[in-house]
C-alpha cells in the first residue's frame, strides 16, 4: 500500500530561488531513494519552516527514508524535525483528482 510521508522542520533559509540553487543536487539525489514515487518541496519563509510531502510505494521504504533524512537534517544543524506517515485513501483521493489515485 502506498504511504504518504509528511516532513517539516525549523529552517531559516535560504528560500525560493536561493533554496533551489543550494539544494538542486540534493533534490536530484532524492530521486534514487528506494520506493520514492514523488516529492513536493515545501517552504515558508514567514514561518521559518521547510520540508516536503513524499509518496512512497510502501511503509518500510517511507520509514527507512524518514530515519535517514532525519539523521541527515540533524547533521546539517537543523532541529525540530517532525515526520508522519499516513495511509492514502485512494477512493476519496481519486474523487479529488489526486495524482496518486492511479
Amino acid at each position: 500500500m502506498k504511504k504518504l510521508l509528511q516532513v517539516d522542520f525549523d529552517f531559516n533559509g535560504p528560500f525560493a530561488d536561493e533554496m533551489t540553487d543550494a539544494l538542486s543536487e540534493l533534490a536530484a539525489s532524492i530521486n534514487n531513494e528506494p520506493g520514492l514515487i514523488w516529492k513536493i518541496w515545501t517552504e515558508s519563509e514567514t514561518s521559518q519552516l521547510a520540508g516536503g510531502i513524499y509518496l512512497f510505494d510502501n511503509e518500510a521504504n517511507a520509514k527507512a527514508y524518514l530515519a535517514m533524512h532525519s539523521a541527515r537534517l540533524t547533521a546539517m544543524g537543523l532541529s525540530n524535525i517532525r515526520g508522519r506517515i499516513f495511509d492514502v485513501n485512494m477512493a476519496l483521493t481519486s474523487i479529488n483528482q489526486g495524482p496518486i489515485a492511479k
